[in-house]
């Protein structure tokens, strides 16, 4: 089943302006099946397959010659030299839309687009599905729990899939086949262990001593497999907040896994009732919350602009949306009733940085399902999260907009 995804009008409306368009993000999340569905007069061909790639490998210039009217060229990163190449045919023929690159290793696949095809294709991210895309599937997840378990791989919900045996599975490939290929990592058992750990801080300040010492390695190996995971799309960091103020802000940045229910399974979470009553739960449904955050902003062409509050005396909010005109402070909390101790976190850190020449609003997206507005702060359900734009500081629910 193809459903609609919400990067699909920015991934058209790339094709119509640059002569490439690449399109990276992780393994499954759909890159192949959204470029076949709006590009369905190209032909799609796929370098993991050991023969198509020998050829790109040994005569570019013949395996590109085989598509004098453009393609799709699948899993790029296998064949990082191609960009070079295409290049010449780009600068004789710049007609848009011609050429679809896809890539699930953000690092391997943009250094070779930057060095070769800077100014001729745009560059986009596809993230796993969002909750706005879950929600077209007829069979979705209804409660939160399920919603966090699922996570957001489209073939779980394509094909119907047990979300614990499919994302098993994904996670044996990831070790054992896409990690050779980003990095030179030799202990393969260590480095899955590190995943683990990663998921278990998802949500989290982000220490890397301790992280370090948990896993058994150094440091800079330790920062090195982060890398890897964000490379990968597995996770991301949310840098910490910085401003001119007199206060001693925390600087470490907080660590969120791009899908909830991958961090579930490497967790050990495997029902809906283990997670209800899991010490992890708030954590999890924090990252939930920052990654659905982050797949709008990317699908509607904004990235950066987030970070997350804390200081000396602990103040803190969980995400601050930066916009030229306001901040947008998010918190995320699980708990499903709407009391005012919900509002404390996000009330203390508006004090301190709202100003008239940029005030702050405050949003609690909690799991609850009831929405309310306060003097100072609005509560989201959990449920209609999807509903809010979080685009250039505008949290107006969709169902209020007068525009929608």
């Amino acid at each position: 089943m193809m459903i609609d995804r919400d990067l699909a009008p920015r991934l058209r409306r790339a094709a119509r302006q640059f002569p490439a368009v690449t399109l990276t993000g992780p393994r499954q999340s759909g890159k192949s099946t959204l470029c076949r569905a709006i590009f369905p007069n190209l032909p799609l061909t796929n370098l993991e397959a050991p023969d198509v790639r020998a050829f790109a490998a040994e005569d570019p210039r013949g395996f590109l010659a085989q598509f004098p009217e453009g393609a799709i060229l699948d899993e790029m990163q296998r064949a990082p030299h191609l960009p070079s190449y295409l290049q010449g045919l780009i600068d004789a023929d710049p007609e848009p839309g011609r050429w679809i690159l896809t890539g699930s290793q953000n690092l391997a696949l943009l250094h070779s687009v930057s060095q070769s095809l800077a100014g001729r294709s745009a560059v986009l991210h596809l993230l796993p599905l969002a909750r706005s895309e879950v929600l077209r599937f007829e069979r979705h997840p209804h409660t939160l729990e399920e919603t966090l378990l699922t996570g957001g791989y489209p073939r779980i919900f394509d094909r119907q899939l047990d979300p614990s045996d499919w994302l098993g599975a994904y996670v044996a490939t990831y070790v054992e086949r896409d990690v050779r290929s980003i990095s030179n990592i030799g202990d393969l058992a260590t480095f899955q262990r590190f995943v683990e750990l990663c998921a278990g801080r998802t949500g989290q300040l982000l220490n890397y001593s301790s992280l370090a010492s948990d896993c058994g390695v150094s440091q800079p190996t330790a920062k090195a497999w982060l890398s890897v995971l964000e490379a990968s799309f597995i996770a991301f960091r949310l840098p910490a907040f910085h401003a001119n103020l007199r206060k001693r802000l925390v600087k470490m940045p907080k660590l969120h896994f791009h899908d909830p229910g991958l961090a579930c399974w490497l967790i050990g979470i495997r029902t809906p009732d283990q997670l209800h009553s899991h010490p992890l739960r708030g954590a999890l449904f924090e990252s939930w919350a920052a990654s659905e955050i982050v797949k709008h902003r990317q699908n509607h062409g904004e990235t950066g602009g987030l970070s997350h509050y804390r200081d000396r005396h602990a103040a803190e909010v969980d995400i601050v949306i930066e916009s030229p005109d306001r901040l947008t402070l998010v918190e995320a909390k699980a708990a499903q009733t709407p009391s005012p101790s919900l509002l404390i976190g996000a009330r203390r850190v508006k004090d301190q940085l709202s100003q008239p020449s940029r005030p702050c609003n405050a949003v609690i997206v909690y799991g609850g399902n009831e929405a309310q507005r306060r003097s100072d702060a609005r509560l989201v359900p959990w449920s209609r999260l999807h509903e809010e734009e979080w685009v250039s500081g505008r949290t107006i629910s969709r169902r209020d907009d007068p525009r929608s």
